[in-house]
């Protein structure tokens, strides 16, 4: 079994996402002996926003613009991602809330991920996603508090969105674990962290 395990914040040990991504890949390796783990740091080695040059080779685009060339690496790069993700079983994603939605990094990572063929297709009644295989489990951290009833609910477009992006490729469950309001004093987001980590802590085995 395999597991792709990202991280995209760029706050380092001040994140407060990376410890609970972390947390539930530890859990799921202590419930899975010999579980293959791939980690890609998105803030460590950023991806550079999507080009057509940065589309991989297996992108029907590539193909349809006949141009496969590939001086700079850029497509193999892409490449690589997309296979790390198609090749996961569990993917873990460490997602901190930025300006009201993903970090930058994440999304040109998502980027990556969201090719037709290969993790969606169009078929007469519409999208149908390629990926409902695997199980995804997001750590999310956010400043405010966003849930459900709180004034500033409508602003939220990290959560909604990557629900959204995971749904359309057939991801239709993920695991969300929220820490929110870690902007809100030192009492507030040590207490929204560990709620978040017991969570990560307690999870279904791998």
């Amino acid at each position: 079994m395999k597991l792709l395990h990202i991280d995209s914040s760029i706050l380092g040990a001040n994140s407060a996402s990376r410890p609970i991504s972390a947390a539930v890949a530890d859990r799921l390796r202590q419930t899975c002996p010999g579980l293959a783990v791939t980690y890609r740091d998105l803030a460590a080695a950023p991806l550079a926003h999507l080009t057509p040059t940065h589309l991989a080779p297996d992108h029907p685009i590539v193909a349809a613009m006949g141009d496969t060339s590939d001086p700079h690496g850029n497509r193999a790069t892409s490449q690589a991602v997309l296979d790390e993700f198609l090749e996961a079983d569990i993917v873990v994603i460490g997602a901190p809330m930025y300006n009201f939605t993903v970090p930058s990094q994440l999304k040109s990572w998502i980027d990556r991920i969201l090719v037709p063929g290969k993790t969606f297709q169009y078929g007469p009644e519409g999208v149908v996603g390629l990926a409902g295989g695997k199980r995804v489990i997001v750590a999310i951290s956010r400043g405010n508090v966003y849930g459900p009833g709180s004034p500033v609910a409508a602003i939220e477009h990290l959560e909604t969105y990557l629900r959204a992006v995971l749904g359309f490729i057939g991801v239709t469950k993920p695991e969300i674990i929220i820490a929110e309001g870690v902007q809100m004093g030192v009492e507030h987001r040590s207490k929204a962290i560990e709620s978040a980590l017991q969570t990560a802590a307690h999870l279904q085995a791998a």
